[in-house]
C-alpha cells in the first residue's frame, strides 16, 4: 500500500490524532508538512492556516490522499510512529525478536522471514494494549521497509478482521 491508499483507507479520527500529535509536540513538523501540501497544491500557506483547525485537518486528509502527495504522507505517519508510539515499536521488535535501540527503531538487520507464531503472538499482545487501527497502520508502515514486504504479515493484513484501517 502507498502513503495516499492508506491514507484514503484511514479513519479520519486516526489522522486526527497524528495532527494533534505533531500540533502538540512538533510544531515545526506539523508547519512544514502544511507547507509542503500546500505548495503541491499551488497554495499559499498562509491560506491554509488561516482556515479553522478541523477545516485545515480535513484539507490535510484530502491532500494525503493524492499521489502526488506520497513522499510527505509517508513521512509524516514514519515521524509520529517513530516519534509518538515508541512503546508499540518497541513491543513488536521486541516480540518478534528485531534489534532496535529501546524505543522500537530498528538498528539490525531486518529479518528474511518473520515466524508466524511470534507474529501472530506479537499481533495479538499489540491490539490487547494499543487501539487496533495503529496497530494496522504501524504494520501497514513496517510492511513497506521491505520491497514486497513479508508474506505472512501480508497475510495477516489482509485476513484478520481486527487489522483494519477504517
Amino acid at each position: 500500500m502507498k502513503a495516499h491508499e492508506i491514507y484514503s483507507a484511514i479513519d479520519p479520527a486516526l489522522v486526527t490524532q497524528m495532527l494533534d500529535w505533531f500540533r502538540e509536540n512538533d510544531k515545526n513538523v506539523y508547519r512544514s508538512a502544511i507547507s509542503s501540501l500546500a505548495q503541491t497544491r499551488k497554495l499559499r500557506l498562509a491560506f491554509i492556516q488561516k482556515k479553522p483547525l478541523p477545516d485545515q485537518y480535513a484539507w490535510i486528509l484530502k491532500t494525503l490522499k493524492s499521489k502526488q502527495s506520497d513522499t510527505i504522507g509517508e513521512h509524516l505517519v514514519q515521524v509520529w510512529l517513530m516519534a509518538g508510539n515508541q512503546e508499540m515499536l518497541a513491543l513488536f521488535c521486541d516480540e518478534m525478536d528485531i534489534e532496535h535501540d529501546g524505543k522500537g527503531s530498528v538498528t539490525g538487520d531486518l529479518p528474511d522471514d518473520m515466524d508466524d507464531a511470534a507474529l501472530d503472538q506479537a499481533i495479538n499482545k499489540m491490539v490487547e494494549k494499543f487501539d487496533p487501527r495503529l496497530v494496522t497502520l504501524y504494520l501497514l508502515v513496517f510492511n513497506l521497509q521491505r520491497p514486497g514486504g513479508w508474506e505472512n504479515l501480508t497475510t495477516r493484513l489482509a485476513d484478520d478482521e481486527r487489522l483494519v484501517l477504517g
